[in-house]
């Protein structure tokens, strides 16, 4: 599932969530594009946020065919997440760690692969959301 990135459609930067380095965050019901939101209880540190309360989501505005994101858990078990793409499933354009019904499990730190356009690439607001508290975020990004 590797590919290079679709440079001719890709208008999105990384994109940071931390303290350190995050930039462009916004309201929730406002985004534009680049933009990005925090919905429920989360701490933001240096580096990454972190969920405190189960049910919360991240929800950024993109344009890309892929969009990924670095995640980790602070706590024991993993973590089911379920991915929306302008509130819909994803549907064909899942990614590789997502089912067509928008379905995960963060299992270990790493990058995973929420969403792969399949048809013409366009600007979405993607949005990851979490069941169970000790989800943390760090960075997305785009190809």
């Amino acid at each position: 599932m590797e590919a290079e990135a679709d440079w001719g459609n890709l208008a999105s930067p990384e994109t940071y969530l931390g303290s350190l380095r995050g930039e462009r965050m916004a309201s929730p019901e406002r985004l534009r594009l680049n933009q990005w939101a925090l919905i429920g209880e989360w701490t933001t540190g240096a580096e990454s946020a972190v969920l405190e309360q189960d049910g919360g989501s991240i929800a950024y505005r993109f344009r890309a065919r892929d969009a990924h994101l670095v995640l980790a858990r602070s706590t024991g078990g993993p973590i089911p997440f379920r991915v929306r793409l302008d509130g819909e499933t994803p549907g064909r354009s899942h990614g590789v760690d997502v089912d067509d019904q928008g379905n995960g499990v963060l299992d270990d730190g790493r990058l995973y692969q929420l969403v792969r356009q399949r048809d013409a690439v366009g600007e979405h607001t993607l949005e990851i959301s979490f069941s169970e508290r000790g989800a943390e975020a760090y960075v997305f990004t785009f190809g």
